[in-house]
């Protein structure tokens, strides 16, 4: 055992969990997230550290559903109710005043389901979106007029871990800066031995900024299989990811039929994943609520209003020379129309360089351990709402009097990011190294607001590519 895995283990006794290729292969044909897996494993790993493989199957053939199950078939015919562990999507119907529910693992229709009153009175997340749960399922027959339902009879939401934040801060003095990043990558289900360099992989934990930082909005264009859709699809219940389809205002921010908020609000970050693929309607009215929400965290549709924290991030491919750099020197020529609106982009704070981070490769599996993804997704959600560490970064930057208000907004916002993952125990600007805040916060935060304006400087030259020389205070 390494030192890294025996710290892990010995200040996460019961967050940290022991990850390989072998162990997880249990899951074949089981379409489930790693905060799921993560759990299961743990659930069913004894003091030793060894798995219990034949009990963990049992598990999964009792309470993990999958497509095309007979589950509904017995709910109609058998007259019981069935528990089990699994996605719930609910969709609240103005109309009607129900509650629908679809789970798409068992082909169960928003038309099928029911949340019953007094079962989304005791659990307010089932009143709209998606969660994950162990829900105890019914069937109320057809009675008069009224067809048959599927009803959600008990419920009880996935959240294993009762996060304590201040002990998790103070873990992390036990950690140097590099076992500390060796630790976060482990964590986001990498090899951090794969990795060619130290800069290689703070780039890598940038992707994590959305997930920590409100309102914190990027761009990565990267060539296939560097693991993009999987870091935002796999890591956390509190974001979404769009793969390709139809995006609308409606999708997005507020739907006036259905009087049901969208994506944004209901989710810490929303990637937009092979973004060449996405299609965009109502254009127009939707690049005006974009333009404003990525602006001032508010948007207006009809006469709702709302106010989010949401950060965003669009994801892409982009072809590259036999030098692993980019043909065309103009990287957003390779975003789709709708988002080569110069005032759209210069609302974005960041771009990250994914064709500097390595291709997925047999050394970039892990092995070893590290924080459970579930209680790992909890601590990036729970360090949102800390604000403190927006102020120490105030006390610690020096801004010049003519600054651009959006690159400083946008330097700022990076530079709180960073240190959210990398300084989460710093408590005021006196816990921080003035060295190290500039070289792993400071630097990687101007450099990738620098790309931002040089890269929109091509398209319209009114944007002049530099940034202001911000530098820490002395």
């Amino acid at each position: 055992m390494s030192n890294l895995d025996s710290k892990i283990k010995r200040y996460f006794p019961y967050e940290s969990v022991y990850k390989s290729p072998e162990r997880y292969s249990v899951f074949i044909g089981k379409n489930l997230p790693s905060f799921i897996r993560d759990w299961l494993i743990s659930k069913f790993t004894d003091e030793d550290g060894e798995l219990d493989k034949d009990a963990l199957l049992e598990f999964l053939e009792t309470y993990i559903p999958i497509k095309n199950d007979k589950i509904k078939g017995e709910l109609i015919n058998e007259g019981k109710t069935i528990k089990i562990l699994t996605r719930i999507i609910v969709e609240p119907d103005v109309k009607s005043g129900i509650l629908k529910f679809s789970i798409p693992e068992l082909n169960i229709k928003f038309s099928e389901g029911r949340v019953p009153q007094h079962i989304a009175k005791k659990y307010p997340e089932l009143r709209g979106g998606e969660v994950w749960g162990v829900v105890e399922l019914g069937y109320v027959p057809p009675q008069g007029k009224e067809k048959g339902v599927i009803e959600i009879v008990d419920y009880k939401p996935f959240k294993p871990y009762d996060v304590d934040l201040e002990y998790y801060k103070s873990v992390r003095k036990e950690f140097t800066l590099e076992e500390w990043i060796d630790l976060l990558i482990r964590s986001m289900e990498y090899n951090p031995d794969g990795f060619e360099s130290l800069d290689q992989k703070l780039l890598f934990l940038s992707r994590l900024l959305v997930f920590v930082e409100p309102r914190l909005n990027l761009i990565e264009l990267a060539p296939k299989g560097t693991g993009k859709s999987y870091i935002f699809g796999n890591l956390s219940k509190y974001g979404w990811i769009i793969s390709g389809g139809t995006v609308s205002r409606a999708k997005l921010f507020y739907d006036i039929n259905r009087s049901m908020q969208g994506l944004v609000g209901r989710y810490d970050f929303i990637a937009m994943d092979e973004i060449q693929t996405i299609k965009f309607t109502d254009e127009m009215e939707l690049l005006g609520a974009l333009k404003s929400y990525l602006e001032q965290g508010t948007f207006t549709v009809g006469n709702f209003k709302g106010t989010a924290n949401t950060s965003f991030i669009l994801l892409g491919n982009i072809p590259l020379d036999s030098n692993n750099r980019p043909i065309n020197r103009r990287y957003f020529d390779n975003l789709p129309r709708f988002f080569r609106d110069s005032a759209l982009l210069d609302r974005f704070h960041g771009f990250i360089e994914g064709w500097k981070l390595p291709r997925v490769h047999e050394d970039l599996k892990i092995k070893g351990y590290a924080l459970n993804v579930e209680y790992f997704s909890e601590i990036l959600h729970t360090l949102r709402e800390c604000g403190e560490y927006a102020t120490i970064v105030d006390e610690l930057l020096d801004i010049p009097p003519k600054a651009d208000t959006r690159d400083t907004t946008a330097i700022k916002r990076l530079c709180t990011g960073y240190l959210k993952l990398l300084y989460p125990h710093a408590e005021s600007a006196d816990d921080v190294n003035l060295g190290d805040f500039e070289t792993f916060c400071l630097k990687p935060a101007m450099e990738k607001r620098k790309i931002i304006k040089q890269q929109i400087h091509l398209i319209d030259d009114e944007f002049k590519p530099g940034i202001p020389t911000i530098k820490v205070k002395k």
